[in-house]
């Protein structure tokens, strides 16, 4: 007995109305032309920011099932390039699997599958991207607290800056300056109130400068003295 297409086709339209609950729209009779919405749990029509969705249009061909159904995809919603391609072939390869049968519920349940595999791709990807950026900020701040390798060289020129810097060398240098004992010669030199200090001395010891008794004999032969200069001297090494 010859099958009836036709007919095969309208009981599927009434199935596919009664299974999507006024989803299907259609849109001609003779062929029968409809469409089906499909799209992941995440899309908000109201906002289509997040997920996926489109529009199934379905056309029967005249001897459909015995022969594929024309799909063509409406109003892609956040589709990438490229998705439309692949989604049609992915429904052309259902087709395929299923020449013979009524087929446009499996076509709708692969076509809505492949949407959210899609989609689960693209929230994996965002997320790698996110963690990969995430990582390289932190990557950046580990290297602020790296600093340069420190040697014993490098450290004793960076101390010796510092210390400049900071005043630190100066102070240091003006301490070992007036804490470093100075000589006979840089005492007199520094206070002249020394030169007066025996005969001061004598007057606080109750003397006075008149009752001083003076050795004249070491001044007998003073012009016997060689008074000339010591530079004379070969082995004379001024002070």
């Amino acid at each position: 007995m010859e099958r009836n297409h036709h007919e095969d086709q309208c009981n599927e339209i009434e199935a596919l109305d009664s299974i999507y609950c006024g989803e299907l729209e259609v849109l001609e009779t003779e062929p029968h032309k409809f469409r089906l919405p499909i799209a992941t749990t995440e899309y908000d029509p109201e906002v289509e920011t997040e997920g996926l969705s489109c529009k199934l249009l379905f056309t029967y061909t005249e001897k459909y099932p015995d022969t594929a159904p024309l799909v063509e995809i409406e109003e892609p919603t956040n589709f990438h390039d490229g998705y439309e391609e692949e989604l049609l072939e992915h429904t052309h390869k259902t087709i395929e699997e299923n020449i013979g049968i009524e087929m446009i519920f499996s076509l709708v349940s692969s076509a809505q599958e492949w949407l959210n595999v899609k989609y689960d791709e693209l929230k994996n990807a965002a997320e790698t991207a996110k963690e990969e950026a995430k990582r390289r900020v932190e990557e950046e701040e580990m290297k602020k607290f790296e600093g340069t390798r420190v040697t014993v060289e490098s450290f004793m020129v960076w101390k010796l800056q510092f210390e400049q810097d900071l005043g630190i060398t100066e102070r240091k240098e003006k301490v070992a300056a007036e804490s470093r004992k100075l000589t006979g010669k840089e005492l007199f030199l520094n206070d002249n109130t020394l030169n007066e200090s025996d005969l001061k001395f004598l007057m606080d010891a109750g003397e006075s400068i008149e009752s001083v008794r003076i050795d004249e004999s070491l001044f007998q032969n003073i012009d016997d003295l060689d008074l000339d200069s010591d530079t004379d001297d070969e082995d004379y090494v001024p002070e």
